[in-house]
């Protein structure tokens, strides 16, 4: 049984600890900071449900990035669970007959606070997506190491790059972020989620936009490219930056929600090693150029490029109230306010 701190009122309001977990789900990253879940809590348990009104049509028609987003903050709320002295029972994709039900987690017994748990939980909310110059300071072996350890923990897969690789995928994702540049379906996309408003709590502010690298050594997508007074100014990147490619055992959504916590796991774990990090997805949202970063032979199934490195806190995207994002324990979830996007005309 789940009482006082770990439960939620009859209108499925969470408090005390509760709550505090679902604060820490909500820091998750996601994909153009849209923030594509919703939570649904009866007594001790929680459902994180996919709000598909949130869903990147150009960039993500089958919403496998939806789910990775998704995925990151289950993460999340289970290392702050734990953290909190609490074993998560998680299970995915429950409930057939409820497609949008991405993931079903329940307070179980208590257990003493893991030191890893305490340390991830701890760093949510210092874990900012960093598009900034980094420092031209090499990431220790030991340090990758460890990101690769934290994939394995979530059955994923991180490949640290060497030079020669690098360079390799770094080709991928500047002819991605190139190829977007040209897209007009792209660019309304982007305009709606670059929108600058004081009261929003969603999208890419522009403070986050970050620097343009003139060489292009380090292609950051350009989220000022519809935005001409925010246009970013040039600075100098890191000439041999920590390139790492995330891969799963495979292309369903199951895998996608597990991408997702792999994911996470490796951004926080970079966080407690003093690391910034960059999430670069341009050629995993391209199919044909998603498949040069796979290996045929191993069947492992490219999700993210991450860059690492040593570099200034970047600015934090806000997040919308917890208020939002809870869906009452009597009733399915609701549609978003947010109408999803049909196509490129929307």
């Amino acid at each position: 049984m789940t009482t006082g701190d770990w439960a939620a009122d009859a209108d499925g309001t969470p408090r005390g600890l509760l709550r505090a977990c679902l604060e820490a789900a909500v820091a998750a990253p996601s994909v153009h900071n849209t923030q594509p879940w919703r939570f649904r809590i009866s007594g001790g348990t929680v459902d994180i449900l996919a709000d598909r009104g949130r869903r990147l049509a150009v960039l993500d028609p089958q919403g496998r990035e939806l789910l990775i987003s998704i995925g990151a903050a289950v993460f999340n709320l289970r290392a702050a669970m734990l953290a909190h002295g609490r074993t998560p029972v998680l299970h995915l994709l429950p409930a057939v007959d409820e497609p949008d039900l991405a993931a079903r987690i329940t307070v179980g017994p208590p257990t003493r606070a893991p030191a890893t748990a305490m340390m991830l939980a701890e760093a949510i909310p210092r874990r900012h997506t960093n598009r900034q110059p980094f420092h031209e300071v090499h990431v220790p072996a030991e340090a990758l190491v460890d990101l690769s350890a934290a994939a394995e923990a979530e059955r994923a897969r991180l490949v640290v790059t060497d030079p020669r690789a690098r360079d390799a995928v770094l080709d991928v994702v500047r002819i991605a972020e190139q190829r977007r540049r040209h897209d007009p379906a792209y660019w309304r996309e982007l305009h709606e989620w670059t929108l600058p408003a004081a009261e929003r709590h969603d999208g890419v502010p522009p403070e986050a936009f970050g620097s343009w690298d003139a060489l292009e050594t380090v292609p950051i997508r350009d989220f000022s490219t519809v935005r001409p007074a925010h246009r970013r100014g040039p600075a100098p990147f890191e000439q041999a930056p920590a390139i790492a490619v995330l891969y799963t055992r495979g292309d369903t959504p199951y895998e996608w929600l597990r991408g997702g916590q792999a994911l996470e796991r490796v951004l926080l774990t970079a966080t407690v090693r003093g690391l910034v990090s960059t999430i670069m997805t341009q050629p995993v949202e391209v199919p044909h150029l998603r498949a040069l970063l796979e290996d045929p032979a191993d069947g492992n199934v490219a999700q993210a490029v991450l860059r690492f490195g040593y570099g200034p806190v970047s600015a934090a995207s806000k997040r919308r109230p917890l208020e939002e994002v809870i869906v009452p324990a009597d009733r399915p979830a609701r549609a978003s306010a947010r109408q999803e996007r049909k196509g490129p005309d929307g």
